[in-house]
């Protein structure tokens, strides 16, 4: 008797592994579909003539 409850653990312990790997496979897919983007004009910053981080690209028609 022992030897199938060992055997009925082990396909529990497994079933569990498997459902946790589902699960995490599909909120990664969900985050992925979800995402807001990391597109570099999104990532860009820009500095400008005060030292200042712009999220505007400096005007270069006002050159000196």
């Amino acid at each position: 008797m022992a030897k199938s409850q060992a055997t009925y653990m082990k396909k529990q312990l497994e079933k569990n592994k498997q459902k946790k790997k589902e699960d995490k496979a599909q909120r990664k897919q969900e985050r992925k579909q979800n995402s807001s983007g990391g597109d570099l004009e999104n990532m860009i910053a820009y500095v400008n003539e005060f030292g200042e981080i712009s999220s505007t690209p400096p005007d270069t028609t006002n050159t000196n």
